[in-house]
C-alpha cells in the first residue's frame, strides 16, 4: 500500500436514528483508517435521534456532536466545523468504507483534486426493478462524475473555500457539493465501490420509490428545499431488524 499523508483525517458521520447501522459502520472506518500512518478522528453528528445512536457513536470511541436541524446537509458542515483534521471524509451511517477508499482518497486529494467520492453497492437482498434503477441511474450519475452522497471527501480548505454543504437543499446537496469542488479542480470518482445499505429499496413498493425518485428529477432544485416534499428520505422509516 503506497504511504498516506500523516495529516489528521476527520471521518464525519451524520446520524438520525441509525442504531441498527451506525456499529458496522464506525468499525468499518476504523479498520480502514488503521492503514493510514497519521492520526484520524471519527466525528458522528447526531440530529435529533430518539434511538441509541449517540451512545453507540459514543461507545465507538466517535466524538458526537448533537445538533436538531433533521437535514443531512447541515449535518455534515455541523461535523466539519467540529472537525480538526486536514483532510475531510463524509461517511452516510450506512456506508461501508475500506483502505482503498482512505488510500484512494488521500492520493487524489495529494495529486491535486479538489475532491472526490466512489462507486456504489447495494447490500442485501434488492429487488430486480431496484438493481435496474440502480445501474442505469450510475451509468449516468457517474458517467457526469458527480459524487455519490453515502461518501465524499475534500481538504479542510476547499471545503471552506465553496461554503461546504448548501444548506438551502434538503437532498441532492451532494450534487451541488461536487459541482462547486470541479471549480476547484479536478474531482475523481474512486472505482472501488463503497457498500451502502439498500433498505429504502427494500421497505418501500416500486411505486412509491420510482414515484418520489423521479419526482425529485423532474422538480429540480425547486424540489429539494422543502422537506415536507421528500418522504423518501425525510419520513423517518426505518428498516425493521430482528429483535
Amino acid at each position: 500500500m503506497a504511504r498516506l499523508s500523516k495529516a489528521m483525517i476527520s471521518y464525519i458521520v451524520p446520524a438520525y436514528n441509525e442504531e441498527h447501522e451506525l456499529s458496522d459502520t464506525l468499525a468499518a472506518i476504523h479498520a480502514a483508517a488503521s492503514g493510514a500512518i497519521g492520526p484520524y478522528e471519527i466525528i458522528v453528528v447526531d440530529d435529533a435521534s430518539t434511538d441509541a445512536t449517540p451512545e453507540i457513536a459514543s461507545g465507538a470511541g466517535a466524538k458526537v456532536i448533537p445538533i436538531n436541524r433533521r437535514q443531512i446537509a447541515a449535518s455534515r458542515n455541523a461535523g466539519a466545523r467540529a472537525a480538526q483534521g486536514e483532510y475531510l471524509f463524509f461517511v452516510d451511517a450506512d456506508t461501508r468504507i475500506n483502505r482503498a477508499h482512505v488510500s484512494g482518497g488521500i492520493a487524489a486529494l495529494e495529486s491535486g483534486c479538489a475532491g472526490g467520492s466512489a462507486r456504489v453497492a447495494m447490500d442485501g437482498f434488492v429487488p430486480i426493478w431496484g438493481r435496474m434503477l440502480l445501474r442505469g441511474f450510475s451509468l449516468v450519475y457517474f458517467g457526469l462524475n458527480l459524487g455519490a452522497g453515502a461518501f465524499l471527501f475534500t481538504t479542510r480548505r476547499n471545503f471552506e473555500a465553496i461554503g461546504g454543504f448548501d444548506e438551502q437543499y434538503f437532498a441532492g446537496e451532494e450534487v451541488y457539493f461536487s459541482l462547486e469542488l470541479k471549480k476547484l479542480g479536478g474531482f475523481k470518482v474512486l472505482r472501488e465501490p463503497v457498500v451502502t445499505s439498500g433498505r429504502k429499496l427494500r421497505m418501500y413498493p416500486a411505486k412509491h420509490f420510482l414515484r418520489n425518485f423521479f419526482g425529485v428529477i423532474v422538480r429540480g432544485s425547486r424540489g429539494v428545499r422543502s422537506r415536507a416534499k421528500l418522504s423518501l428520505w425525510y419520513d423517518g422509516k426505518r428498516e425493521r431488524h430482528p429483535a
